[in-house]
């Protein structure tokens, strides 16, 4: 176990990420964010997320009384968005219980929301060297392979064992580095696909590789065919070039950001104009359907731009909703595919 770690640090030395955005002016509280950023996340994608984050929300304090709306727009475009909501949420906690400092307790870490025991454990030990394992999904695939072990590391008795694997490698000293070691070595050289092992420094203890089977471990989840559903976006436009949007419920797909109004795909744009609205539009036009993939399902999205002249139309029987213009209004969360068609309305 001791020439493991040992291995790892050698080559994190050499070979390591030291300038990422977060390992820059390191405090727990910017840790924590990128930790939370990289959950389902490669790296690449999170730095300017991250670098634009942190500049407006420089603070537990200042993100915890910033608007939700506006830490959903700084989150667009990067996904998974309960984490936002929980981030925002765990901010308030912490402001409130903790005197906005970032709590050095793996059970307090844990009670905050979006924080589990792998996400903790890299705050713990980033930001606090304390000695505490992680299991993420780079450090799964590369504990997978050197101990050769079967099955997909989301099942409980798989998961169980990596983490008995994690605790035991883990160093009593070096502890930051060591967590960040092995998280770059799954990243850069133990990949899902193609893995580097001529310049693994623990190919010779590795099980994958002595066996010539590194594809494989770890084992892929099981396959389903995804189900698929239909919807229809509802792009209404008024006279001043606003687009009419609504907010989503807290829960749920794209929870608590802004997108267009949604319709069932068989319905008439005119009577459901008149019937949501109370106006009639004085032009329809079909956009080309495109597809948005979720985790658990596909979803195809079919958009219709209509145009009214009323700029207040009726929409009591609606959530939320608000004419938006992109250079006048305050910043919104928007969900993905919103935002992608949003551009080509500016366009």
């Amino acid at each position: 176990m001791e020439n493991f770690s040992r291995r790892l640090l050698r080559w994190y030395r050499l070979h390591g990420r030291k300038d990422l955005p977060w390992q820059r002016l390191i405090s727990p509280y910017r840790v924590w964010v990128s930790e939370v950023m990289l959950q389902q996340t490669r790296v690449p994608t999170v730095i300017a997320f991250f670098e634009r984050f942190t500049m407006r929300f420089p603070t537990v304090k200042e993100l915890a009384e910033a608007p939700i709306d506006e830490v959903l727009h700084y989150w667009s475009g990067l996904g998974y968005y309960a984490r936002a909501r929980n981030l925002h949420q765990a901010a308030g906690i912490v402001l409130e219980r903790h005197a906005g400092e970032v709590p050095r307790g793996l059970e307090d870490l844990m009670h905050l929301p979006g924080v589990g025991r792998s996400t903790a454990g890299a705050i713990l030990s980033l930001a606090f060297g304390k000695r505490q394992p992680i299991l993420d999904g780079n450090v799964k695939r590369v504990l997978a392979r050197y101990h050769a072990i079967g099955g997909w590391p989301g099942s409980p008795s798989v998961e169980r064992e990596l983490w008995a694997r994690s605790e035991q490698h883990t160093p009593a000293a070096q502890v930051s580095e060591y967590t960040q070691a092995i998280m770059d070595l799954g990243a850069t050289l133990c990949t899902r696909s193609v893995p580097r092992c001529g310049a693994c420094p623990l190919r010779t203890g590795c099980q994958a590789y002595r066996l010539g089977r590194t594809s494989d471990y770890p084992e892929p989840k099981p396959r389903r065919v995804l189900p698929k559903r239909t919807t229809c976006f509802v792009i209404v436009q008024n006279p001043n070039a606003e687009i009419l949007l609504e907010q989503r419920p807290p829960a749920g797909i794209w929870g608590g950001l802004w997108s267009f109004l949604e319709c069932p795909p068989s319905t008439d744009p005119i009577d459901w104009c008149w019937r949501h609205l109370g106006v009639e539009p004085t032009q329809i036009q079909s956009g080309r359907p495109f597809r948005h993939t979720f985790s658990h399902f596909d979803l195809e999205i079919r958009p219709v731009y209509l145009r009214v002249e009323d700029l207040r139309p009726a929409v009591s029987d609606r959530g939320a909703t608000l004419w938006y213009s992109k250079p006048s209004s305050r910043p919104l969360g928007l969900a993905a595919p919103a935002m992608k068609l949003m551009k080509t309305l500016s366009q």
